[in-house]
């Protein structure tokens, strides 16, 4: 069993390839078109604003073969900028268009309260009650995580939305739709849970 790491040219990618190795996981980061297809699962992570990150999937046509390996039913986890990739569109900077593979929209987030953006450093994560999600995997009912992040996703069915965080407001931090899943925090940055949650997700790449 493998996991590719979508590699678009943007952030984190050598980073969650190695947290995946520590958890025991064969990964890799490729933008090869036949490693993508052959791998049992893919991560898409990234930093950075959505216009840019939306704009290099499109140039390497990256974009279109994830679609393609989701519609062909291979698990998909997006991570921070990754995460917000994978709904309809984003507001940041004049506004453009994600993948669509999760129905919402990327909004910044409304901190309130003095608080500052970007939203950095560890955060209490708490999972929807009775979820199924394998990005769960074991976890306790909160579970802190390192965030880094000034917009978060505003998913259009809230049953798509796994976990929550808070910043002065609620915000969503996980989702899964069947294969599809996302988080907004680090996994790769968490310490333990974060290496947990990627096994968690590699687990579900075998089923």
């Amino acid at each position: 069993m493998r996991i590719a790491v979508v590699d678009y040219g943007m952030g984190n990618r050598r980073s969650v390839e190695k947290a995946l190795q520590h958890a025991g996981v064969d990964a890799v980061v490729t933008a090869d078109a036949d490693e993508l297809r052959a791998a049992d699962g893919l991560v898409l992570c990234g930093v950075g604003a959505f216009p840019a990150g939306a704009q290099r999937l499109r140039e390497t046509g990256l974009g279109d073969l994830v679609r393609e390996r989701v519609d062909a039913g291979t698990p998909l986890l997006g991570v921070c900028l990754g995460m917000q990739l994978l709904f309809e569109g984003s507001d940041e900077r004049g506004g453009d268009e994600g993948l669509g593979l999760l129905p919402g929209r990327v909004q910044r987030l409304e901190a309130g309260d003095g608080l500052k953006l970007p939203h950095i450093g560890w955060n209490l994560v708490t999972w929807a009650a009775g979820t199924t999600s394998p990005l769960r995997a074991g976890l306790p009912d909160r579970t802190a995580f390192y965030h880094v992040h000034s917009y978060v996703a505003r998913p259009e069915d809230e049953a798509d939305v796994v976990a929550w965080g808070e910043y002065g407001t609620r915000f969503a931090t996980a989702v899964s739709r069947g294969h599809v899943h996302g988080a907004q925090f680090h996994p790769e940055k968490s310490s333990t849970d974060g290496l947990r949650l990627l096994r968690g997700f590699a687990e579900a790449c075998t089923r």
